[in-house]
């Protein structure tokens, strides 16, 4: 199988350093990623986290494309009972009127966030049960039909920026394949439902005039450097780095690594750790070998790589060295 390689960029942010950096960062991670010959980078949705920079993601998508010049850029994604089906066609619709043949749309269910601050952004608190529908009106909103009503997208009419379901469960699998729309599995953080969701879609997939065939793609780790031995050091610190960051959430001040070492084979480091289980960690002709080796496995379309090392100068080396043959 032919498989496209993208990346999930989470604009990750120090805690000691302004927001602006890492959206530097981020300009100079897609660009990366272009000179590599990645098809396209997805950013995604997350609010109250100071770690991740990339809440407002059409803004961020914006800058980025204004800074680079032919990858392809998208949210991976939305999450779409946050917001307004015709709000998000006239970012995204004004996005690809911008950027033409560039733009993509991932759609999500979950609010991408905790219960406070999904009642701080305004939406029902069952908004997530209209999610099928919120879907189809989003669509309608960017097509090339007629006018069905008084309200129109403007941009977004007939822009018909590709949408993709995105998902860790089975819910989200059969959503895209009754809509033929193309599906995306989040099992660089939630590897367990994978294989019965891809089989899911596959098996009941309706095809759509804009997607005849079903399209998967699937999210995976990948700690690369230059030889092996540096590859094995760094995943040891990416291990750290995540259970530090997760089980910090809530308190006055981040763990010190020292304590996030120690919490590392407790019942919650161990969960946090299996997080990675669809990781590639190696020199460059190791991960790529991996990196195929499991979209063959999954029937991957598409790899979304997302390149966990800590630094930033880490994370550019680790994009350089992990493409597929393109």
């Amino acid at each position: 199988m032919d498989t496209v390689v993208s990346l999930l960029d989470l604009a990750p942010a120090q805690v000691d350093e302004p927001m602006g950096t890492a959206l530097g960062h981020c300009v100079e991670v897609a660009q990366a990623a272009e000179r590599a010959g990645y098809r396209r980078v997805w950013y995604a949705e997350h609010h109250n986290m100071p770690t991740i920079a990339s809440s407002a993601t059409s803004v961020l998508i914006a800058h980025v494309a204004a800074n680079t010049q032919t990858i392809g850029l998208g949210a991976g994604g939305v999450m779409l009972p946050n917001h307004s089906p015709l709000v998000i066609a006239e970012q995204f619709g004004m996005l690809a009127e911008l950027h033409p043949g560039r733009i993509d749309l991932g759609l999500g269910r979950a609010p991408g966030t905790d219960g406070e601050t999904f009642r701080a952004l305004r939406r029902p608190m069952n908004a997530s049960d209209n999610f099928p529908h919120d879907v189809l009106e989003l669509a309608r909103y960017l097509s090339s039909d007629l006018p069905r009503s008084a309200v129109n997208a403007y941009p977004g009419r007939g822009t018909e920026v590709p949408l993709t379901i995105l998902g860790s469960s089975l819910f989200g699998a059969n959503l895209a394949a009754q809509l033929g729309l193309p599906y995306s599995f989040a099992s660089h953080f939630a590897p367990d439902a994978l294989r019965s969701a891809v089989s899911h879609y596959r098996d009941n997939y309706v095809a759509s005039e804009a997607h005849p065939e079903p399209y998967v793609s699937i999210g995976m780790n990948v700690v690369a450097a230059e030889t092996s031995g540096a590859a094995a050091e760094l995943y040891e610190r990416v291990k750290v780095s995540r259970v530090r960051q997760f089980l910090s959430r809530g308190r006055d001040t981040m763990l010190t690594s020292e304590e996030a070492e120690m919490l590392m084979n407790t019942p919650a480091g161990m969960q946090i750790l299996g997080m990675l289980k669809h990781t590639a960690v190696g020199d460059a002709s190791e991960v790529q070998q991996q990196m195929q080796a499991f979209a063959d496995e999954v029937g991957a379309n598409e790899l979304v790589l997302v390149h966990a090392a800590p630094t930033h100068e880490e994370r550019l080396e680790s994009i350089r060295l992990s493409t597929l043959a393109v």
